[in-house]
């Protein structure tokens, strides 16, 4: 099998020739001695992911044959980037039902690399070149957008608190024409966002909750809101979670990430829509002046919420930003969280849930989601939980009773409390890769933005 260290014979962009697992028996019996003679040695027989570097011969050139199998998409190229030592590659004669722009976009989200703290050179990642027909300005900003997510959610907490989250939205602002507007520590009691505050005032004061709301676009066209959870990080407040619990909960911002990047890539593409990006970022820490089990909050809307568990925040935070949203009016909102570990006990890491009433746009995502590689299921918002998230004291519950079980539907079925009565969409997104192969490094990852830039692109590009 080829490695990073395994020696190239030329400067020169070097062939990579995609072999399905089907044609594998007709190609071996055309190749010469010394080809055969690789890939024997390798045990190459085009199976998924196999990878065989032919050393040149006559006026043959070094190449490399990749192995896939019969039924994978274009995808598959993101793992050739993940495992291809540096240097200038060409794709030769790939798939005819392959879209080069997939081809480019799959090879961009194999090469990243999360290189910050290591005191050692970065290599270099290798490089597709001599794909035609390809909108490289597109590629370019959707794989920036997976980068921009992926970096936010591998950056440790302490280099990524609430401040920093707002600096990010700020650059992303300055860079595309954007108004942006902070409302930060005790200033959200009068600014109408108390839940916001209750969850984010026991940091540290460098630390202070803030609400970040951008705005973009001409006054005549569709409003589109997009709301991400920012928790910096998630201790669980006083229901303080176990250390394997919070050992990932740098993530816990990964819904703010997921749309501040996808708000830039649709103000890169110059869609014809005006943007909402609202982004609360708290940090949910412990002292003596955290919210408890059993407080009762206001929230933006009117509703009161008792606080059942003190680890159920991302929901309070949301539902002032939602009903922040209602208030502008939205055609469309898009929210996304790393909202529950129900989510994941019912679909894994790699599928993201969403949840909406529109049946036309779930099946445009659900479309979109296959067609790009970027996995979606829909979800039911069940009514039949609904009574599960009551209180007897309150409007509402943060944490919903043993009896519906279902923990990602029944938070879903509380952010709709607050959603707008326009059509809404809410994703309950994991935003991380917990093993390590190639091209799907172990760390932070991007999820649905792709999917859902596709359904947005169509409807208004």
């Amino acid at each position: 099998m080829a490695t990073n260290d395994q020696p190239l014979e030329a400067d020169a962009p070097v062939e990579v020739v995609t072999v399905r697992s089907g044609d594998w028996s007709r190609l071996f019996g055309a190749l010469d001695g010394s080809a055969r003679m690789a890939v024997i040695q390798a045990r190459f027989t085009a199976k998924s992911g196999q990878l065989v570097y032919v050393p040149a011969r006559g006026e043959r050139p070094g190449h490399f044959l990749f192995g896939l199998a019969d039924d994978e998409g274009a995808m598959a190229y993101r793992g050739l980037a993940g495992r291809l030592p540096p240097g200038d590659y060409f794709l030769g004669s790939p798939p005819a039902e392959f879209d080069g722009a997939q081809i480019a976009s799959a090879w961009a989200l194999g090469a990243y690399r999360f290189d910050r703290y290591k005191r050692a050179e970065a290599e270099a990642a290798p490089r597709l070149v001599g794909l035609s027909g390809v909108n490289t300005a597109e590629v370019e900003a959707i794989a920036g957008a997976c980068t921009l997510v992926r970096d936010m959610i591998n950056t440790p907490a302490n280099d990524m608190g609430p401040a920093e989250v707002e600096a990010v939205a700020r650059g992303i602002a300055e860079g595309c024409g954007a108004r942006i507007d902070v409302v930060v520590g005790d200033d959200l009691l009068a600014a109408g966002y108390p839940a916001v505050h209750a969850v984010g005032r026991a940091a540290a004061p460098a630390r202070a909750p803030r609400m970040v709301e951008m705005s973009w676009g001409e006054a005549d066209h569709p409003l589109i809101a997009l709301v991400g959870k920012g928790v910096v990080f998630d201790s669980g407040g006083l229901d303080i979670k176990p250390s394997a619990g919070m050992r990932q909960m740098k993530k816990d911002m990964g819904g703010g990430a997921h749309v501040l990047a996808l708000a830039r890539m649709m103000m890169a593409a110059k869609l014809p829509v005006r943007l909402a990006v609202l982004v609360p970022a708290v940090e949910n820490a412990i002292s003596g002046d955290a919210m408890r089990p059993g407080d009762i909050l206001a929230s933006r809307e009117g509703l009161s919420i008792e606080v059942g568990n003190t680890d159920a925040e991302g929901r309070l935070i949301l539902a002032d930003a939602l009903a922040r949203a209602s208030e502008l009016s939205p055609v469309l909102t898009i929210d996304m969280a790393t909202l529950t570990g129900a989510a994941r006990v019912a679909l894994g890491p790699d599928v993201v849930p969403f949840y909406t009433d529109d049946d036309e746009l779930a099946a445009e995502l659900t479309a979109a989601a296959t067609r790009v590689s970027d996995p979606l299921w829909r979800m039911p918002l069940w009514s039949g939980y609904d009574a599960a998230i009551d209180s007897d004291i309150a409007d509402v519950a943060n944490d919903a009773e043993p009896w519906a079980q279902a923990g990602s539907i029944t938070a879903a079925l509380f952010l709709k409390r607050f959603a707008p009565k326009t059509p809404w969409v809410h994703f309950d997104i994991f935003g991380w890769n917990p093993r390590n192969r190639p091209g799907w490094p172990k760390g932070a990852e991007a999820q649905a933005i792709r999917a859902i830039y596709a359904v947005l692109k169509a409807r208004y590009g």
